[in-house]
């Protein structure tokens, strides 16, 4: 059963909340961390992307990265700018894009639960990202970033939350994604008491986004454990920040690709192979699937649907049922050659908030040969594959609106 614990959050003054927060550190490179930041001193980047303040041909994995990180959070709190609540508190975090709303509990899950099983992932992680945050979480002695979670909805839960979700709230601002961020602060004992006891009974929770996070919080808790003789199990180290959402609230968008090259292949002889296993159909305008089991192609300046034939894949197998795995079995890898979309070089992966437009200037500009666009990943899919234990391919779900970051940290002591 899931254990969370409410914690004394570090979290901007009220009147700077906007501009502390930011969006998380990996969906953006080194330049684009730099630019968005500068004139910002008190942006949560120089937190989260520490190396935009050395130069900009630094290791972003030397120790000089993550010592400055630290010291960045040592200065914002010195200033005033971030400051630690005086009691534990749970906190409401809603956002709102459009017509999605997605309101979640801001809480500390378990260690224990996630090594366990009873926090359930979905994907496997690079060695080199994790080892990234291990260090970064370290060096700062805090979880920056929460791991985004989700859970079967629970109407129980979801009214506490909601009751919480009334008052007035501490934040509210719209950010410049031009999504809408509301906060509010759960400090009533009787309510934490409450919604603990009804997680409790929660039989899992599930890794949304942020298996990286979760790994290097595991891994860190380990190193804590190891170098304290006076280990208890109950240090805040062995606890990590989370944002947990009903999973009736949550918005996949589709996590389109695209690939430099035709793998030695002509226009023809790639369009050949690729009629193997699908059926293909020339369209006049961009692609972006209605269903499952089909996907746009854009190549040499032209659309075309293609259908995925039934023959081509197990329908009743959990995993290569998904459409990025029909994608992968039966054109990326046979075809193109992706063997590993992990750690090949040749493939490039686009969040589906940028829209079928962005696949089209990848291929335009002569960057990349073909794209694909995908039907997304349900969330009910990622549930039963997690719960069968089972892995998907990487980069199967985009989630959106993602979480700010720099509105609240978890401090490991």
């Amino acid at each position: 059963m899931a254990k969370i614990k409410p914690f004394r959050a570090v979290r901007p003054v009220k009147n700077l909340a906007s501009r502390v927060a930011a969006p998380p550190y990996d969906v953006m490179d080194a330049a684009e961390a730099r630019e968005m930041a500068a004139g910002e001193p008190d942006s949560f980047l120089h937190i989260s992307r520490p190396e935009i303040d050395l130069a900009p041909d630094i290791d972003h994995y030397s120790e000089a990265v993550y010592v400055r990180g630290r010291e960045n959070l040592a200065e914002l709190m010195n200033r005033g700018v971030l400051f630690q609540d005086k009691s534990d508190c749970y906190y409401v975090y809603r956002q709102q894009m459009g017509d999605v709303i997605q309101t979640g509990l801001v809480t500390c899950a378990s260690v224990d639960d996630y090594v366990s099983g009873v926090i359930k992932k979905h994907e496997h992680t690079r060695a080199d990202k994790e080892d990234d945050r291990v260090r970064h979480i370290d060096y700062l002695d805090a979880n920056d970033e929460p791991v985004f979670f989700t859970y079967h909805f629970d109407k129980g839960i979801a009214d506490l939350v909601s009751r919480a979700a009334s008052a007035a709230p501490e934040y509210d601002f719209i950010a410049s994604d031009n999504v809408r961020h509301t906060f509010w602060i759960i400090d009533d004992p009787a309510t934490i008491e409450r919604l603990t006891a009804m997680f409790a009974v929660i039989p899992n929770m599930y890794v949304a986004d942020g298996h990286h996070r979760s790994a290097a919080a595991g891994r860190v808790r380990d190193l804590r454990a190891a170098g304290n003789p006076a280990h208890r199990g109950t240090e805040e180290y062995n606890y990590f920040l989370a944002v947990i959402f009903p999973d009736n609230e949550l918005n996949i968008m589709p996590y389109n690709r695209a690939v430099r090259d035709l793998n030695n292949l002509t226009v023809a002889e790639f369009m050949s192979r690729v009629a193997e296993n699908f059926d293909v159909t020339p369209v006049l305008s961009s692609v972006a699937p209605k269903e499952r089991h089909q996907f746009g192609m854009y190549l040499a300046g032209k659309w075309y649907e293609l259908v995925a034939r039934d023959d081509s894949f197990d329908e009743t197998d959990t995993v290569n049922h998904l459409d990025v795995s029909i994608l992968q079995n039966n054109l990326l890898n046979p075809v193109l050659g992706i063997r590993n979309p992990r750690t090949d070089q040749r493939i490039h992966f686009v969040g589906g908030i940028r829209g079928v437009e962005e696949l089209v200037r990848l291929v335009d500009s002569g960057d990349y040969a073909v794209a694909f666009s995908l039907y997304p990943t349900s969330i009910g899919e990622l549930i039963s594959l997690a719960d069968a234990d089972k892995i998907m391919p990487p980069k199967s779900t985009w989630f959106e609106p993602k979480l700010r970051s720099g509105l609240f940290l978890h401090l490991l002591k």
